[in-house]
C-alpha cells in the first residue's frame, strides 16, 4: 500500500497594508472606468451624448473636470497609497474613503430604472471596496516600542563620531 505524502501548506505571506490599499484603490478606479464604459451600450446612450447630454446633465467644461477628479482621485491615492507615512497615510484613506461612499452612490443620478440590478450591483461592489479601504486602514497594524530598542537619543549616542 502506498503512503500518501503529507501535502505542504501554502504559506500566506503577511501583505503590507499600503499594498493591500493601493490594490484596493486600482480596482476601484477600473470598475469606475468600466461601469462609465459600460454605460455606453445602453440603448440611446450614444445619440444623448452626441446631443451633448451624460447621464442628465449637459456636457460643458465643469462637467468633464468634475469626471477627472472623480478619477484622478482613485489614481492619486494608489500612489499617496505606497508612499505617505503610515499616519497621514491612514488618516488620508480614512477620509477619501469615506467621501467617496457617497459619490459612488451618486452614480445613479439619472440612471434609468430598466437597469436599476445593474447600477445596484455596481454601486454595491463599489461601496464593499471602500468599506474594505476603511477597514484596513483602520485597523493599522500599530507596532509597540520594544523594550529592547534604543531610543534615538541613545542609537544616537551609539553612532561613530567623525
Amino acid at each position: 500500500m502506498k503512503t500518501l505524502q503529507p501535502t505542504t501548506t501554502l504559506e500566506d505571506q503577511r501583505i503590507p497594508v499600503q499594498a493591500k490599499l493601493a490594490a484596493a484603490w486600482t480596482s476601484l478606479m477600473f470598475l469606475v472606468i468600466y461601469i462609465d464604459y459600460y454605460h455606453l451600450y445602453q440603448p440611446g446612450e450614444i445619440d444623448l451624448i452626441r446631443g451633448g447630454v451624460i447621464f442628465e446633465f449637459d456636457i460643458s467644461g465643469t462637467l468633464m473636470s468634475i469626471f477627472f477628479v472623480i478619477i484622478a482621485i482613485p489614481a492619486l491615492m494608489i500612489m499617496l497609497s505606497m508612499t505617505l507615512p503610515a499616519r497621514v497615510n491612514r488618516a488620508t484613506n480614512l477620509v477619501v474613503a469615506s467621501l467617496y461612499i457617497p459619490v459612488m452612490v451618486f452614480n445613479a443620478a439619472g440612471a434609468s430604472w430598466d437597469y436599476a440590478f445593474f447600477y445596484a450591483l455596481t454601486i454595491g461592489v463599489e461601496v464593499l471596496i471602500l468599506a474594505f479601504i476603511l477597514r484596513s486602514a483602520w485597523t493599522w497594524p500599530r507596532t509597540a516600542p520594544s523594550a529592547t530598542m534604543p531610543t534615538s537619543r541613545e542609537a544616537d549616542r551609539t553612532l561613530p563620531q567623525a
